[in-house]
């Protein structure tokens, strides 16, 4: 709705109005209305199940370890084992009425697109907690970032905009009409696709918005088209992501030929009769969780006992090519999410608009990936997880060394990002369902917050980006400098020691050392568990301190100190209301956010609906296997893990001040030398 409105109000209306903009914001903002009282809703339906279930687990840690695994609408190892959801009119089981479970996911078909012999393509919907958080979230930064654009992309208000980044053959400076009602029009497209792909009911319809979103990217990020950067990081970003799609196709392709579906949930008829089984349902599980093995061929059982299965699936499927199938899938997240090796487009990247940084690095682009990630995880076994931990493990660190040396403020949170993204993937990697997508909600919050503040800048130092001609410019810009603090701070995953606690005591952590500190102690205990990859809890430690040094060296280097030059310093001023008050409002959720940690409200929200076999950790399949630490394994080293990485955080906290705070070290002549 909101495309179509920009496009017809830019046709009709004036390159000098707001008009275009206030619409789109309306759009997004009822957006987050509906998003937030579908969340609402659903709490009130389940009675806010999963937030009393985590309650109970962190009480008592579960008396019994079967006590998770009681019928429950989704996410649980039912007696054959297999994954479980329920549809939107699916039969309730003859249990006892104080047994029966309250329904926390609701599919269904919105509309069938096509049937091709068994092939059935449609319009589908899957909805549990995980969705309307990611709904909730989307469209809250969503509307902050469309708010701030209305003042940075001011300068497009007019008939003829002069660009002096491009220039023509005669070395003359490009003059073209304004592209404000555009620029709009497309971030409306972009969150339209990411809001289609988290609601998405089957893979197929999964792959067709992960294209949209890669057609939007490819928009935005070349959106300054007439400047060759900007052209060519859109063509670098577009085509990385090419490639890790062809994976992903690959992936499809071995799903049809052997589950004969691509649903996610179970399909009902109009009686509410399960008619034929879903993806998730099609992967039965033993009690130990680990997937059932012919005893004849060695193969992988595939298809529901309990219900009707696809009338062209397979009755096993060889393991390798079910870890062909999870690799593959996982391979479009590598593109999207800018995992090694394809992470190179993501700096790139930062030719587009301020806004389209903020938008593709916290809610929308690279988080597609993580979030799928999670979404097909009963699809994946221990060798697709041990590959996503490593890929996430190598790309932490190596993008966390490169931001170290860059200048360019927006390279910087574009290296940062990558890093983090490494984070939530390894969180995934080792078992961490709920770790990795606790990180990727916190992190967008802080992420678009500090991309903001960096536009804040770059519009307030006249489009100025090096670092290395800023300097103390808090006190031109107090609000910009302050709130991006509250952001690094957050991802640095600071807290003061001895003062966390519940009740007030969550006043002194902010989100990421939550998040952060529950990926490294799901890390911590996979390697206690499987002594021979010790390298993914060591260089997630280092990273720690990484991430903390080259943040704090940017507040340092932009905010801190004196000027570095004086011409960049008289003509920086403040932003505008319209872009500070976003700031303002990000600050407070990427501070507290995660209020309460992994018994906080936002992680028990994420992790209700995780698939049953998560929480109790999985055994090695065969000898040599990997075992995957359940809840209690993480608890018995949580501390631990926290403490640790709170003194990597500490220590690279103290590093930064030293070199680029305290003025005691000439950083330049260490270089020069």
């Amino acid at each position: 709705l909101a495309l179509v409105v920009e496009i017809f109000g830019g046709y009709w209306g004036s390159r000098k109005s707001r008009v275009a903009a206030w619409l789109a914001v309306a759009c997004i903002a009822t957006g987050l209305l509906c998003s937030a009282s579908a969340l609402v809703t659903w709490g009130r339906s389940t009675h806010w199940e999963a937030l009393s279930h985590g309650k109970e687990h962190s009480e008592g840690q579960a008396e019994d370890g079967n006590k998770e695994a009681q019928p429950k609408s989704q996410g649980q190892l039912s007696a054959p084992g297999q994954y479980q959801t329920a549809s939107l009119n699916a039969e309730t089981t003859e249990v006892a009425p104080a047994a029966q479970a309250t329904q926390t996911v609701f599919s269904g078909t919105i509309y069938r697109l096509a049937t091709f012999g068994s092939l059935q393509l449609s319009i589908d919907y899957y909805i549990d907690s995980l969705p309307l958080v990611m709904f909730t979230m989307v469209t809250f930064i969503a509307t902050c970032i469309h708010l701030f654009a209305i003042g940075y992309m001011s300068e497009e208000l007019t008939d003829e905009y002069v660009d002096h980044h491009a220039h023509l053959r005669n070395g003359h400076h490009v003059h073209r009409p304004g592209r404000f009602y555009r620029f709009f029009a497309f971030l409306s497209l972009f969150c339209f696709s990411m809001l289609g792909l988290v609601l998405a009911g089957n893979i197929f319809m999964v792959f067709v918005f992960w294209e949209l979103v890669g057609v939007c990217s490819y928009f935005l990020i070349g959106f300054y088209v007439e400047r060759k950067s900007a052209s060519t990081a859109a063509n670098k970003a577009f085509i990385m992501n090419r490639v890790g799609d062809f994976g992903f196709l690959i992936g499809l392709m071995v799903l049809w030929t052997y589950f004969g579906t691509f649903k996610f949930a179970d399909t009902v008829d109009a009686e509410g009769h399960v008619v034929q089984a879903g993806l998730f349902q099609m992967l039965p599980r033993g009690a130990d969780g680990n997937v059932i093995m012919n005893a004849e061929n060695g193969e992988v059982q595939i298809g529901s006992a309990a219900v009707a299965n696809p009338p062209n699936r397979h009755a096993t499927i060889p393991y390798s090519l079910l870890v062909l199938a999870g690799l593959g899938v996982f391979a479009g997240c590598i593109g999207k999410s800018a995992q090694f090796p394809l992470q190179t487009w993501l700096p790139d990247a930062m030719e587009g608009p301020t806004p389209v940084s903020a938008l593709v690095h916290s809610a929308t682009m690279v988080a597609a990936g993580v979030y799928l990630t999670g979404r097909f995880y009963p699809m994946f076994v221990q060798e697709v997880l041990l590959t996503i931990a490593y890929i996430g493990c190598i790309t932490a660190f190596v993008a966390a060394t490169i931001a170290i040396v860059a200048t360019d403020i927006k390279k910087v949170l574009a290296y940062s990002t990558i890093s983090q993204l490494g984070y939530m993937m390894l969180g995934l990697g080792v078992f961490g369902w709920g770790a990795g997508l606790f990180h990727l909600v916190t992190h967008a919050f802080f992420k678009s917050l500090m991309f903001l503040c960096s536009g804040s800048v770059i519009y307030g130092c006249h489009h100025e980006q090096e670092m290395p001609k800023m300097g103390g410019l808090w006190r031109k810009m107090p609000i910009t400098a302050f709130t991006m603090l509250v952001g690094v701070m957050a991802i640095a995953g600071l807290a003061v020691p001895g003062l966390v606690g519940p009740g007030f005591g969550q006043l002194f952590a902010f989100s990421g050392f939550h998040s952060k500190d529950a990926v490294v102690a799901t890390a911590l205990a996979f390697v206690q568990a499987n002594p021979a990859h010790f390298l993914l809890f060591i260089l997630p430690l280092i990273t720690a301190g990484v991430t903390a040094f080259y943040m704090f060296r940017l507040w340092f280097y932009t905010f801190a100190g004196t000027p570095r030059d004086h011409h960049v310093y008289d003509h920086c001023h403040e932003s505008p209301l319209i872009m500070t008050g976003p700031l303002v409002v990000l600050s407070l959720l990427a501070a507290y956010c995660a209020w309460g940690g992994e018994e906080g409200r936002l992680y028990l929200l994420i992790s209700g609906d995780q698939p049953g076999y998560v929480s109790h950790g999985l055994p090695a399949a065969a000898a040599g296997g990997l075992t995957m630490p359940g809840h209690d394994a993480v608890h018995a080293v949580h501390h631990q893990a926290g403490t640790y990485a709170l003194i990597a955080a500490f220590s690279g906290t103290f590093l930064a001040w030293l070199l680029y705070g305290s003025g005691k070290v000439d950083v330049a002549e260490i270089r020069r030398q």
